[in-house]
């Protein structure tokens, strides 16, 4: 599932600027939703990874019963927050 397809499916647009609050938490609830029921773990993978990005993802522990999962959703985590500090350095003047 691609990033863009994913935003399309739960937010009905994939430039969530122009999502409301309420349509915000709704997308999200049924991500939360469908996450929880999803067996394909690149799905789940990609869903978590947009949870998480939008301040939403379940703990890892309960999102992947698999170490290996959790490592990988770690390695995730810490590239986007290098990633966000190099664009914060890229804004200093």
């Amino acid at each position: 599932m691609e990033f863009d397809d994913q935003m399309r499916r739960f937010f009905g647009t994939d430039d969530l600027a122009s999502v409301s609050t309420e349509a915000m938490a709704s997308g999200i609830e049924r991500m939360r939703v469908e996450f929880g029921l999803e067996t394909d773990k690149g799905i789940k993978f990609a869903m978590w990874s947009l949870l998480y990005m939008l301040g939403s993802a379940p703990n890892l522990d309960v999102a992947f019963k698999d170490p290996q999962h959790r490592d990988a959703a770690r390695t995730f985590m810490d590239l986007l927050d290098q990633a966000n500090a190099g664009e914060a350095d890229d804004r200093t003047p």
